[in-house]
């Protein structure tokens, strides 16, 4: 059944609010509405189109008159937070991620107009650890359970909504665990890290990386909304990049940091606001993660148009990276190199 009335959570940030936009050019959806807790920016409320933005708290109850009076029938949960710094501290992050994703699911569960959820979730869930297997399917479990932080958060997240699929069988209920969005537009921890002209990674690691571009993010997400597609589904791009690869195609330089520094030194870049890594963002740069998507592709009935690889390398050409050192100097301190080292002999 087409969506009628959809409500999108996090509205006033890139995925939501470009997700609303998208939903709002459809003539066939009759109204779409964005809540958060502060209004997006002029750019994003004028590119919402004819999408309605409710300044309202989905931790207060009171979401549950936002979803009765419009006559919601699809809700689209893509708040979740996984910046501490943007959030406000680590609690009221917790708070907002887990508390108000209780309190949504509440309203949703009180609403017989329900008909459709979908979840914005994590491959985070799986964590990062040297134990982890080649590749996670939807069915394991992480080697490690995640200690706190976004990726905890996430995993208690899908739990109370499998109690609501439980509780709401006519309910259509998607969890979509996405991998680390890259692109020209959007901005987050990782598009941050790479675009520093020194990129700090830890001596001894070489992470395999599985990204998304976040056009097809919002593609997925898209036709989650419209079509009842039941299930957890890994999103991700085809192919890996490996981390040093990355930081080479970025044009950066790579600067591996022995283990025992790191901590000071993401220290030292929160402090900057330069960058606000997280422990599982951390451990992601060591160890990596990668997911498959099969039942993404043959049972959602959804390939992603871009792979990792040209993801990162539109998110580097849209964002116009230059490299640090050009061609030219690179030669040229090859050769001094060479003339050094035959000198010596």
């Amino acid at each position: 059944m087409a969506p009628s009335v959809v409500l999108v959570t996090g509205v006033s940030r890139f995925i939501g609010a470009h997700l609303a936009a998208r939903l709002a050019a459809d003539p066939s959806i009759d109204r779409v509405i964005g809540v958060d807790t502060f209004p997006p920016s002029r750019e994003l409320l004028r590119g919402m189109g004819r999408a309605e933005f409710i300044r309202a708290d989905i931790r207060n109850p009171l979401i549950a008159k936002v979803i009765s009076s419009a006559e919601v029938d699809t809700v689209l949960h893509t708040s979740l937070s996984s910046n501490p710094g943007v959030s406000g501290g680590r609690v009221a992050m917790k708070e907002m991620n887990v508390i108000g994703t209780m309190q949504l699911l509440a309203a949703c569960q009180r609403s017989p107009r329900i008909r459709r959820l979908v979840l914005k979730s994590t491959t985070a869930v799986y964590g990062s650890s040297p134990r982890d297997p080649a590749i996670f399917t939807e069915s394991m479990t992480p080697k490690a359970l995640p200690a706190g932080g976004y990726a905890k958060d996430a995993a208690e997240i899908e739990g109370y909504v499998r109690g609501f699929a439980r509780r709401r069988p006519d309910v259509s209920v998607a969890v979509l665990r996405f991998a680390n969005f890259v692109g020209p537009r959007i901005d987050t921890a990782m598009t941050r890290y790479f675009t520093l002209p020194v990129v700090p990674t830890v001596l001894g690691y070489d992470a395999r990386m599985q990204l998304l571009h976040s056009e097809d993010a919002l593609a997925v997400l898209e036709q989650a909304a419209r079509e009842d597609l039941p299930g957890t589904f890994n999103v991700g791009a085809s192919g890996v990049l490996m981390l040093s690869q990355a930081i080479r195609r970025a044009g950066r330089v790579q600067v591996s940091l022995p283990d025992s520094v790191v901590g000071p030194v993401a220290r030292l870049f929160r402090s900057t606001r330069l960058l606000d890594f997280t422990s599982e963002q951390m451990r992601f740069l060591n160890f990596g993660r990668v997911v498959d998507t099969d039942k993404l592709r043959n049972t959602f009935g959804f390939t992603p148009r871009w792979t990792t690889t040209q993801a990162f390398d539109d998110f580097v050409q849209g964002r116009q990276l230059r490299p640090v050192i050009s061609s030219a100097q690179l030669s040229a301190m090859e050769k001094r190199v060479l003339a050094t080292a035959r000198a010596i002999r």
